[in-house]
């Protein structure tokens, strides 16, 4: 339809200046403008941040949720997973990705880690696991009480494809690695965290699935795991978020790992890390908080 086309230069000029584009060409024209802005704005982010940017923003229309989520808004977390192969995360919006308000705030982390090891002959193992404590202004937090706030976490991270690598058959044929995050639970000590990240990537490596789950994700950990870019969205009360504070990456297997003959064992994964709370309209500034709570900070030599 002419009216969902975008105006675009023309191929052959001698024949015609301009023409339309549509469908997948004209998204994939305005999703390059869109990482181009914030590649300006933002010069010293990596790539990996400028694509968990754009899909840490994005939000479902009213016309998705209406042509694939229930009438009567109850949906599962298989309604929503549907919705996000057909509609991927929604609609980005470049100033949600640019600014936080003052009833929001987002951080960003651009870190690293050896996804796997190999000590002697024996074969390759997981490595490492990176803990992100989040500054989230507790007492503004634990003040809104049982208030409704919302987190949003996205990862982000590129792989290495397996070019000898034919079909699908074997789980991590394709790609080189995978990373995941998880976060803290209420009342659940750092040992146990750490316990329980470590059952998970043993899981993975098994392709067997723990039981029970974190209450409150949109998406869900059985579903936000795919790829190489993860969201997903926790809603629940300030006083929950508060203590949760704290964010696991860590790797799952690869050809990296289940090829060592390739020499890629000790290969480097980089990531990123968009976390973001939001609370409603209230009388709380969280921008302003951390802002404070920044720079009060007395950087040390260590």
């Amino acid at each position: 339809m002419p009216s969902l086309s975008l105006l675009t230069a023309n191929s052959r000029p001698h024949e015609r200046l301009f023409t339309t584009a549509n469908a997948t060409s004209a998204a994939s024209a305005l999703a390059g403008r869109m990482a181009a802005q914030l590649m300006v704005e933002y010069p010293e982010l990596w790539p990996e941040t400028i694509r968990a940017l754009i899909a840490h923003s994005a939000e479902w229309t009213d016309a998705m949720r209406q042509a694939f989520l229930p009438v009567n808004g109850l949906s599962s977390k298989k309604d929503v997973a549907s919705l996000i192969r057909r509609c991927g995360f929604g609609m980005p919006d470049l100033e949600r990705a640019m600014w936080s308000v003052e009833n929001s705030l987002t951080m960003i982390c651009e870190e690293q880690l050896h996804p796997f090891k190999r000590e002697g002959p024996k074969d390759p193992t997981l490595r490492d696991m990176n803990f992100h404590r989040l500054p989230w202004p507790l007492q503004e937090l634990e003040a809104l009480g049982e208030t409704q706030v919302e987190m949003r976490v996205t990862l982000s991270y590129f792989i290495e494809p397996n070019p000898s690598a034919r079909g699908f058959s074997a789980r991590y044929r394709y790609q080189s690695h995978g990373l995941r995050y998880d976060v803290k639970r209420p009342l659940e000590s750092m040992a146990d965290f750490s316990a329980r990240i470590n059952a998970a990537a043993r899981d993975e490596e098994e392709r067997t699935r723990a039981e029970g789950g974190d209450q409150g994700w949109i998406v869900g950990i059985q579903n936000r795991h795919k790829g190489s870019l993860h969201s997903d969205i926790w809603r629940g009360s300030a006083a929950d978020l508060a203590s949760r504070g704290l964010i696991g990456v860590y790797p799952v297997s690869g050809w990296w790992k289940t090829r060592p003959q390739l020499e890629r064992v000790d290969s480097i994964a980089r990531y990123a890390l968009v976390v973001s709370i939001h609370a409603p309209k209230v009388d709380v500034e969280l921008y302003t908080a951390v802002a404070n709570q920044i720079a009060a900070t007395v950087a040390v030599q260590v």
